[in-house]
Parts: C-alpha cells; structure tokens; sequence
C-alpha cells in the first residue's frame, strides 16, 4: 500500500480542504491497511486541521472503506486505488478499480449470507455515485462530517 500523494489545498476554488490517494496493490491484509489510512486521514483533519470529525463518522468511513475495497479486490482485476477527501462539510471515499461495469444491490432476502456489501453502503452513505473510467470505474461514497 503506497501513498501517491497527500495535498492539502485552499488554494484552488472547490479543491477538497484535505485529500490522500493510495494504491492497494499488495497482498495481505489490505482491507485492514485501508481502514487504518481512513482512521488515520480523518485523524489528521482533526488534528492539523481543526475539522470537527464524530468518531461514529470515523466508524461510518471504515465501514464504506471496507465494502467497498472488499468488492473491489473480489471483483475487479488488477490494483485498487483509494482516495479519501474532506470536501466541505462531509468525507468522501473513492474507490477506483478495474471493472467498468457498475455494481447493482441484490433485492432483499434475509436467507443470504454475505453479498450485503453495496447494500450497506447506501444505508450509511448520504450519496452514492459510479463512474466508468478509461479503464475501469470509481465509486464515490459522501458521508457527512456531522453523522
């Protein structure tokens, strides 16, 4: 797991107060990794920026971190990226993958095991959207900071 890049920027008109990018491209226990850079990221909003962060919306963001890094490395070749981003009064989580087609929640069936992931998500997120990329897709998760 590499950090790609970390910028923090009021310099540019609608540029996220705080962002880190990663890639999740080692073996092991990467769904972990990803959600101690979330706990940590949300940590230094508090801390080097002031932000007011709820430890539940700490909770919340590991939570969509590991849903969605999960489905990601389930189903999607090659590496995962991770962004996380403090824009205005909310968190957004952006997992990037190599699967273009969009994920679609499973109709109800309390009999199922597993295979709630995206359905949990949407539960806890205020907004869900998926982008195709050129080579793959991103799913950004909105959480607000005030959760």
């Amino acid at each position: 797991m590499e950090s790609l890049s970390v910028d923090e920027g009021e310099t540019v008109p609608g540029a996220p107060r705080l962002r880190a990018s990663y890639a999740l491209d080692a073996e092991g226990a990467w769904i972990a990794q990803a959600r101690h850079l979330a706990a940590e990221f949300l940590e230094r909003a508090r801390t080097e920026n002031g932000l007011p962060v709820p430890d539940r919306v700490v909770e919340i963001t590991q939570l969509v971190v590991s849903e969605l890094v999960t489905n990601a490395r389930k189903y999607a070749p090659g590496p995962v990226g991770l962004d996380l981003r403090v824009f205005g009064d909310a968190v957004e989580v952006v997992v990037h993958d190599g699967n273009p087609e969009a994920p679609r929640p499973r109709d109800a069936d309390p009999g199922r095991v597993g295979q709630h992931g995206l359905e949990i998500v949407m539960a806890v997120a205020d907004a869900l959207d998926v982008r195709r990329e050129a080579e793959g897709k991103s799913i950004t998760a909105r959480i607000a900071l005030s959760a």
